[in-house]
């Protein structure tokens, strides 16, 4: 196998089992890698009716065939799970250098089930893999973890948080120690998964290189690639600004979310944008695995009489760390953000939890001194949910969970069990079917319609005209980005792709062809979820999204266009009015599901 190591690697924590088995090379080709190719290998280890903090769930790290190559952003890879935030399907897609070693160990999977009875971390170094114990590392936060273990090769690890099995953990990779950007498996728990198995972290260092089936013509791909990238306008401004060039633009034109989510406009967005950022704490870019984009932003800021160091934050983590929690300052947001990343929380939905908790605050639906603006508070609210103490212990299970046992249902913002990302769905009405049919809750990476609504060709505005189409066509090409794996900032066609995979791999995918790949991928997610019982019924907005608007009044979706949206979706995607793809579908994807 070309672009492939061909090789997975077992261990099975309850038994100290390790053993390797090859990677089928007709599922290979028919998933491709990365999320298609771990939802497969997910299916077949797991019931999707586990308990997801059981022994019995598999962790699952998944490279693609371009994951550590010569392709611009490939050092993308993620983790497959199932998530213990929704109990539904997961993948998370991480950057950083911890992929590429991976390929360069000689796996391109590696599957991780069972339960350690005390601490452990695993050590890879090319064919050589032990679990060792990690007693000493347990209770210690992100840098006191990687400082440990940074001589021994890439590290991946958890926080308390993910220890605490708190329902947000993430995962996190060289946030601070190793040269070159680090990386987080932030949404859904995997810190959590990782945390119930008794796995503090994981370390690699790999030695082996790669073949490609052409080499000579991958070059080519690869060098018309990187030309794509050279000549593409924006990516000046995402290296300069990183991701938080959005702020801006985003609270512009009304869609960031403000005191959770109550507004679209934050009067102070500029004190924490981009610009801001640049100008102020940045102090230099970080550079994942072979990406001449450089999007990552190393920063040095004082808050509260101390200074901190960090990767970030994030447009994601200041949308929910900031504005959406009244954050005025960037020293403030970064603060939170860096608190995040040493216990190891995901930045979105814990954004989304403290400015719930300030509105449940406000309401009298929970007895809590904290406030909007007030970042001291809000951090060691954050310190509450990892160490799961006091209210952080029901706060720590995410809103979906705490709304429905202590009330706040209506402002609880998520959809099938995930926080909502960083884009008001009513300032973008295809945003709001992107998050209700995300496979794996509310999700802006699986489909992203903010700019096309803003300045493209979803027009007008605030209308539902092109959205289920808009949708279901990027969610089927994503599917297949995260396979290969490589970067969503890159800005290739469906061309591009296609020819970087088959010139890697001797594959003979042809646009079409690839993009039903990426449909087959899309049904297969789909089909774990139903298994997990999920219908239409699930595939809503929170009641603000439905019934209220923002600052203007055309910003307003309402339950008929919604589900006039989600009727024209599911028509697309073959799945009945229910939202279940239907057997001939099915038949049609070549996917067999009992």
């Amino acid at each position: 196998m070309y672009s492939y190591t061909g090789r997975i690697l077992r261990i099975d924590l309850s038994t100290s089992k390790i053993s390797e088995e090859n990677l089928n090379e007709k599922d290979a080709e028919k998933f491709i890698g990365g999320k298609g190719l771990g939802a497969h290998l997910l299916f077949d280890n797991i019931d999707p009716r586990v308990d997801p903090l059981s022994p019995e769930n598999s962790l699952i790290l998944c490279t693609g065939p371009l994951t550590g190559s010569l392709a611009p952003t490939s050092g993308r890879w993620c983790i497959v799970t199932k998530s213990p935030l929704t109990s539904l399907f997961l993948d998370s897609q991480i950057g950083g250098y911890f992929g590429a070693e991976i390929k360069k160990s000689g796996y391109d999977v590696i599957i991780v089930k069972g339960k350690a009875d005390d601490p452990v971390y695993i050590a890879i170094q090319d064919d050589n893999v032990e679990i060792r114990d990690a007693v000493h590392l347990w209770g210690r936060n992100t840098t006191a973890t990687e400082e440990s273990l940074k001589d021994e090769g890439r590290v991946l690890s958890i926080g308390v948080a993910g220890e605490n099995l708190v329902k947000y953990a993430c995962i996190n990779t060289d946030l601070f120690v190793h040269k070159g950007r680090g990386g987080n498996a932030g949404r859904g728990g995997a810190g959590a998964v990782m945390g119930s198995k008794n796995l503090k972290a994981i370390v690699i260092k790999g030695t082996q290189k790669i073949e490609f089936a052409h080499e000579e013509k991958f070059r080519k791909a690869v060098k018309k690639a990187q030309k794509i990238i050279n000549e593409n306008s924006f990516i000046p401004l995402r290296r300069k600004y990183g991701t938080p060039v959005w702020i801006n633009p985003v609270n512009e034109n009304q869609l960031l979310p403000t005191y959770n989510f109550l507004r679209g406009y934050f009067e102070k967005a500029d004190n924490i944008s981009g610009e801001t950022m640049h100008d102020t704490i940045v102090v230099k870019n970080k550079t994942c695995f072979n990406c001449p984009i450089s999007c990552g932003k190393w920063t040095r800021f004082d808050f509260n009489g101390k200074t901190y160091e960090f990767e970030g934050p994030e447009y994601e983590s200041i949308a929910l760390l900031g504005s959406n929690c009244g954050n005025e300052t960037l020293e403030g947001v970064a603060y939170l953000s860096y608190l995040c990343d040493e216990y190891g929380l995901d930045t979105i939905s814990a954004g989304n939890v403290v400015g719930f908790a300030v509105e449940a605050a406000q309401k009298k639906i929970i007895d809590q001194d904290i406030g909007f603006n007030d970042p001291v508070k809000q951090g060691e609210l954050l310190r509450k949910i990892a160490y799961r103490e006091g209210i952080g212990n029901d706060l720590a299970e995410g809103v979906n969970h705490f709304s429905e046992k202590r009330g706040g249902k209506d402002f609880a913002m998520q959809s099938k069990g995930m926080e909502f990302p960083g884009y008001d769905p009513r300032g973008a009405f295809g945003m709001a079917l992107a998050y209700a049919t995300s496979d794996r809750g509310a999700c802006h990476q699986r489909v992203w319609t903010v700019r096309a609504e803003i300045e493209g060709n979803l027009q007008p505005r605030y209308s539902i005209k092109g959205r289920a189409e808009f949708v279901k066509e990027n969610q089927d090409e994503r599917a297949c980005c995260f396979s290969l794996v490589l970067c969503d900032f890159a800005p290739f066609d469906v061309g591009m792709f296609v020819e970087l995979l088959n010139t890697a791999t001797g594959f003979e995918y042809t646009k079409e062809t690839y993009m039903r790949t990426g449909e087959r991928i899309w049904n297969l997610t789909k089909m774990f979820n139903v298994k997990n019982g999920i219908t239409r019924k699930d595939e809503t907005m929170p009641e603000r999204i439905m019934k209220e608007n923002l600052e203007k009044d055309e910003a307003h979706i309402g339950e008929e266009r919604f589900e006039k949206m989600l009727d024209e979706y599911y028509e697309l995607r073959g799945w009945d009015a229910n939202g279940i793809p239907t057997k001939e579908k099915l038949k049609e994807l070549n996917l067999v599901i009992t």
